[in-house]
């Protein structure tokens, strides 16, 4: 508890950093004014003035570097107060070139009670700042004439051609008939023999033919003053009637020393000449302020930037704010919660709301394992509604099933349905029918729905995993490898992880669900067959059907249940059997029950290979009839590789069928190596192989098919029903603890 309440403190403070923040961005965005070309509204403002005037006084900063401690907060105000006709920056305004910072020095600006004029510097310049301070404020060397003084301003970063500034200001100069002239250059041109920290080399007009031809045009053309900054502190040198005057106080690295110390200069020009006189400034800032002024500038400017920016601080302090939110609010318990009590629940008449995208009359085990546990269930006393699609050649009389319209049917037999999952008329229906659990059989469409019809209704939400979706990526109108090892595994850890409780078939699924970050509460629970029916087929329905098949009684029988689909690995099978066709004498017949959109491409490739005498494409089997099938064969036979269970295997193995089967996650906690069958690699020679040994040795056979039998005895629909209805009990009461505390 010690640990909580700092960390619970550091979230409600970050998430209030974020909600200021949010609030600033507005204002930023909808109160600060735009601006553009900004020298011009103020040098009219100076003509307004002065141009009648013979007496004004100006002043000149240097190395403002945004500094909204000192130059906005304290300077601003004496230089609003010094009574001068307006404001000249010697260079070094923003502490670099972003737009970020042209913009906080524009509001800064803004304050002054005069009008203001910038030079180009080596800030300004940086970070691609030259393109910026030409949209917002001008050229970067410009001159203009009031009160019959000439001022001009030069650029020294580079940008512009030396020679041609040497040009342009020998011309104007040469035609220029002013009393006085004033230039500003941001680079000094003169070595201040002065001993500071700062007196570095860089910091002077490296340009040695650009210096001496600017200070030959100085004594030629009787100069007045030459204003520069980049250095923080203040010097004055004479040269030939010339005044070189290094002002570096306004706010920037300033060491509030003898020699470095906030100032600005004041030139005062009148009927006797032209005067400069230092204004020292007694501001002292306390370090602390300093580094918190730093920071609220670092703040403000990025959110001058926009949007990206802003969508990127704003993102990162969410993730804090979330990451947080884990560390402190969410329980780390990593064992059952061994105080949970579901009896109460298990003692309830519970209502089931279950949301399926497939359901019978489609052929498949999700639909079959939805309805076993549907008579499970009920048989319990327990009430379900099912939420499936609408298929045209449906049963009639379905009170417990609420069927939604297709918007789309996909796959070749339109077996694939997409529901219109908007009508409201589903979710009146389900909460008429008031569900105190929702289970989900698919992570997207009316799985989805579900999920959302849980959460406004406030229950518990359990998700079965029944399919790999990485193996339908062919389905999808997606890139395949981006669907099968990205989109899948990311989409069903985000659906699992928003259900209070998942249910898998297996423990390797269990695995699986684990290892891609799936953190809901798990149930290893394997969908429940009908051990009985297959126990009560009588002998004469077997013949009947064989003598119905052709089927003669030498003939070993095997057995396969699967939709005819790309992902069900017919293809292997359809191969293997042709190996052994050409490796035995023994006579066997392959059944393989189901439809599917392949069937005609498989029936193809049957025929190509000679197998039309051995292997028969059944089709689909109504479900009351399986038990039948299973039991008219010797062998049941799996290649499937996108299985979480293998239900169909339970239901062989109900009907004592050994079985052989490609080694998969959905295989493998059933398949019992040498106990009720063989499991093998993908591997056609192997699995050939396996199956002709099972088929060849009736001892193996016989031991392995009662196995089998055994095996699949613990699978009834009574023992699944009752399991389910077990975890159902363990959801709720989780559920309902957690909202309690």
């Amino acid at each position: 508890m010690i640990r909580r309440k700092p960390l619970k403190a550091l979230f409600y403070l970050c998430l209030l950093i974020v909600l200021l923040l949010i609030g600033y961005k507005i204002y930023l965005d909808f109160f600060e004014p735009d601006y553009e070309a900004v020298h011009t509204e103020q040098i009219d403002r100076i003509h307004q003035a002065l141009d009648d005037s013979d007496q004004y006084s100006f002043a000149v900063v240097g190395n403002i570097n945004n500094s909204v401690g000192v130059f906005e907060r304290k300077i601003i105000p004496m230089l609003n107060g010094a009574d001068v006709d307006f404001v000249i920056s010697a260079g070094n305004a923003v502490s670099s070139g972003g737009e970020d910072k042209y913009r906080a020095l524009y509001r800064t600006m803004s304050q002054l009670q005069v009008p203001y004029l910038l030079t180009f510097g080596d800030n300004e310049f940086s970070n691609f700042g030259s393109f910026r301070f030409y949209e917002h404020y001008g050229p970067y060397f410009y001159s203009f004439r009031t009160g019959d003084s000439l001022f001009v301003f030069l650029d020294a970063t580079g940008k512009t051609p030396y020679r041609w500034q040497l040009r342009w200001l020998s011309d104007l100069m040469r035609q220029d008939e002013s009393q006085h002239r004033f230039v500003f250059i941001g680079e000094p041109l003169r070595h201040v023999d002065q001993d500071t920290l700062f007196d570095d080399e860089d910091e002077y007009l490296q340009n040695p033919r650009f210096r001496d031809g600017l200070i030959d045009l100085f004594q030629q053309y009787n100069v007045d003053a030459v204003f520069s900054a980049n250095l923080p502190f203040y010097a004055e040198q004479q040269a030939h009637g010339t005044r070189y005057i290094v002002t570096g106080g306004a706010g920037g690295l300033v060491l509030n020393n003898d020699t470095s110390f906030y100032h600005f200069v004041r030139v005062d020009v009148g009927k006797d000449g032209v005067s400069t006189t230092l204004e020292r400034l007694n501001i002292g800032q306390h370090p602390v302020f300093k580094q918190l002024e730093s920071f609220w500038f670092f703040i403000h400017s990025l959110f001058y930037v926009g949007y990206v920016n802003f969508i990127l601080i704003l993102g990162i302090l969410g993730l804090v704010a979330i990451k947080l939110y884990s560390l402190i609010f969410v329980d780390r318990d990593y064992y059952p919660d061994f105080d949970l009590d579901p009896t109460p629940w298990r003692e309830k008449q519970l209502r089931v709301a279950m949301f399926t995208n497939n359901y019978l009359p489609f052929i498949g085990g999700v639909p079959l394992s939805i309805e076993r546990l549907r008579q499970g269930l009920e048989a319990l006393a327990h009430q379900v509604r099912i939420v499936a699609p609408r298929y045209r050649d449906q049963a009639n009389n379905e009170p417990h099933v609420v069927r939604v319209p297709s918007l789309v049917s996909l796959g070749a037999q339109r077996e694939f349905r997409i529901a219109n999952i908007f009508l409201p008329r589903i979710r009146q229906a389900i909460r008429t029918f008031k569900p105190d659990i929702i289970h989900v059989h698919h992570p997207f469409w009316l799985g989805s729905l579900g999920l959302w019809m849980a959460r406004r209704l406030k229950v518990p939400a359990v998700y079965t995993y029944h399919t790999r979706l990485e193996h339908y990526a062919h389905f999808v109108p997606l890139p395949g490898l981006i669907f099968r090892n990205l989109i899948s595994h990311a989409l069903i850890k985000h659906f699992a992880n928003k259900c209070d409780g998942v249910i898998v078939p297996t423990y390797s699924a269990e695995e699986y669900l684990r290892m891609i970050g799936v953190k809901s509460l798990a149930f290893v629970q394997p969908t429940g067959i009908e051990f009985d029916r297959f126990q009560s087929v009588s002998d004469a329905d077997v013949e009947a059907l064989r003598e119905k098949l052709g089927i003669r009684d030498d003939e070993h029988v095997f057995v396969s249940v699967s939709r005819l689909s790309t992902e069900k690995n017919i293809d292997f099978m359809i191969e293997a059997i042709a190996g052994l066709k050409e490796q035995t004498d023994r006579p066997f017949r392959f059944l393989m029950i189901g439809d599917g959109h392949e069937r005609e491409r498989l029936q193809g490739k049957i025929d190509d290979l000679g197998l039309t005498d051995v292997f028969m494409l059944i089709g689909a089997v109504p479900p009351d009839d399986m038990a039948t099938y299973y039991k008219a064969g010797d062998t049941f036979l799996f290649a499937s590789v996108s299985e979480t269970q293998g239900m169909v295997i339970l239901e062989a193995m109900a009907a004592g069928l050994p079985v052989v089967a490609v080694r998969s996650s959905g295989i493998d906690d059933v398949v019992r190596e040498g106990h009720n069958g063989f499991k093998t690699p993908k591997n056609l020679e192997r699995w050939r192989q396996a199956v002709q040994r099972i088929m060849d040795d009736e001892a193996l056979h016989r031991e392995l098919a009662d196995n089998a039998l055994a095996f699949a005895r613990d699978f009834s629909i009574d023992h699944f029903a009752r399991d389910v209805e077990n975890i159902y009990a363990t959801v709720l009461a989780d559920y309902h603890k957690r909202r309690e505390e």
